[in-house]
């Protein structure tokens, strides 16, 4: 079973797969590492946005998703695009999605020994560790 990190940020969802083996979970290093939402007041960016992200799960199999979950107000409030990134992956048919808190986020850090993949870009971290809570 493959299983999708993501972490929203600015106006693009950053990805990470991982596939369940019998050593943990193992890092896909996939082209695609980045989808853009473009410009949010068009529909035809808006609409174009979840077909691609739609059309990435189904490309890759990937049946489940975890999302960083990012505050509503105050001084680390998510800008008004993610929250609409976040709603258009949630209601992709046939995708199980589950958002992931910061705070779980890092009581799983400190509690395991997360090794990061050689392969993964920087940017990219987030997404793996939100992938890798999928794994609890």
């Amino acid at each position: 079973m493959k299983l999708c990190g993501i972490e929203l940020k600015g106006n693009d969802a950053v990805l990470v797969v991982l596939e369940i083996s019998e050593k943990g979970p193992k890092y896909i290093d996939l082209p695609t590492r980045k989808i853009a939402l473009g410009e949010s007041d068009n529909a035809v960016d808006v609409i174009r946005f979840q077909d691609e992200i739609a059309t990435f799960f189904v490309s890759n199999n990937i049946s489940k998703a975890a999302i960083k979950k990012r505050a509503k107000k105050g001084k680390f409030a998510g800008g008004p695009d993610t929250f609409k990134m976040e709603a258009l992956i949630q209601v992709i048919p046939d995708l199980e999605v589950e958002l992931v808190t910061p705070q779980a986020l890092a009581a799983m850090e400190k509690k395991h020994d997360i090794i990061y993949p050689s392969s993964l870009k920087k940017y990219q971290e987030v997404a793996y560790l939100v992938g890798v809570w999928l794994f609890k």
